[in-house]
């Protein structure tokens, strides 16, 4: 699968390891049958990452940088969408969108999960739910990468449990006063507008569209992160902001409006863990044939070649299931439990790969610079986020049984 040729180390040197070459594993042949406009947007988003991302990435992960230049390439490059619709540009694909983040994910988790925010959560949240006036303000520069978006659901005491969110919107006259916490807002402190969630004198769960520069706004940048270290997530304060009736986006009336928010960027976030699945399963091969000890390369090696094909297997079955579900989302078909197992599957098996990867690579294996330890890292956020595995499985028990077991 690969014509990378063995390096034979001389003494006591150690050689500089290439594990960036796209291998494109593909037993199945579940990708040969693309779409020629599908493949130029996956292309596209290899090529960056391959010419653009790859040079920089692991010092600025290492720094725990926000990269707004390459958040504006994104942009250029009609990467950020995410499959919505906005006017004066091309129609994308879902599979076109979910190609375009399995391959910035392959280049880094924090570049993906920037595309994520942006376009998945932010301008999707504007398109589902914003009116006219909103779409037309907002679509194109979030599209463009211009000005960043923000999605602010979580709060420091409801992340799994999301639906129970306490920050309020209490209206006043041609006013709502927002009040309230959120964290792990991505963007939420380097950004332009958030799309806040909160509950209105209904009591019900409504969105708001905050300019990140108002009064009473405090976002402060989460310090310490060990995953997804180039883009800043922010504990945002909301001390009494004061917004106008028309920054209430009017399709936001209950958590269900979010939760179609949410279910339709869960495949995506599936298709970011297959990202970052192929990019240890690529390490893992490259350095395998590269790294000499015992006077042979480590492929010669009898058990090397057998976890090698067990990455290789597990990486085909979630091909299979993540194209099968795209196929049925894109035919209207797919479930929330379906989301919910495409979602579980796919990081579960990310995990597994990234931990086999990194063994695979020894010491070296914990070096930013060989790869393997930054998506390591990563894949740990990626289980976390967008509803945790504990929550999907529940979400999926239901469905198979029936019973909730949520509280």
């Amino acid at each position: 699968m690969s014509n990378t040729k063995p390096v034979v180390s001389q003494g006591t040197a150690e050689p500089e390891y290439a594990l960036w070459e796209p291998l494109d594993p593909d037993v199945a042949g579940v990708f040969r049958g693309i779409s020629s406009d599908d493949r130029a947007y996956r292309d596209r988003a290899r090529a960056f990452v391959q010419e653009e991302v790859r040079p920089v990435i692991a010092g600025i992960w290492d720094r725990a940088e926000y990269p707004l230049d390459l958040a504006l390439r994104l942009g250029e490059l009609d990467l950020l969408r995410d499959g919505i619709d906005v006017p004066g540009f091309p129609e994308q694909s879902l599979l076109a969108a979910s190609l375009t983040m399995m391959e910035l994910a392959r280049g880094d988790g924090s570049i993906a999960t920037i595309a994520g925010v942006q376009g998945g959560l932010a301008l999707r949240s504007i398109a589902y739910c914003g009116s006219d006036e909103q779409r037309e303000r907002w679509s194109e520069p979030l599209a463009r990468g211009r000005e960043l978006g923000a999605f602010a659901l979580t709060e420091p005491t409801h992340g799994s449990d999301s639906v129970s969110l306490e920050t309020s919107a209490e209206s006043d006259g041609d006013e709502y006063v927002i009040t309230g916490h959120k964290k792990w807002i991505g963007s939420g402190s380097v950004g332009h507008i958030s799309v806040v969630w909160a509950r209105g004198d209904d009591g019900q769960v409504q969105g708001f569209l905050v300019p990140q520069d108002a009064e009473g706004y405090r976002a402060r940048t989460i310090e310490g992160k060990v995953s997804l270290r180039a883009i800043w997530q922010a504990h945002i304060e909301l001390d009494g902001v004061r917004v106008p009736a028309s920054a209430r986006m009017p399709g936001a009336n209950s958590f269900k409006d979010t939760a179609r928010v949410l279910q339709a960027t869960r495949l995506g976030v599936a298709w970011s863990a297959l990202g970052h699945a192929v990019a240890v399963y690529e390490s893992a091969v490259h350095y395998a044939k590269q790294r000499v000890q015992f006077g042979r390369p480590l492929a010669a090696s009898q058990i090397v070649q057998s976890r090698l094909t067990e990455m290789l297997s597990a990486l085909t079955s979630l091909q299979t299931l993540l194209m099968q579900l795209t196929r049925a989302e894109e035919r209207g078909e797919l479930s929330g439990p379906g989301a919910s197992l495409g979602k579980y599957t796919a990081t579960r098996t990310a995990r597994d790969l990234a931990r086999n990867a990194r063994d695979l690579l020894g010491g070296n294996g914990i070096l930013l610079e060989n790869r393997v330890a930054r998506h390591f890292a990563d894949i740990e956020a990626l289980h976390t986020y967008e509803g945790t595995e504990t929550v999907q499985a529940l979400i999926i028990g239901r469905d198979i049984t029936g019973i909730s077991a949520f509280a």
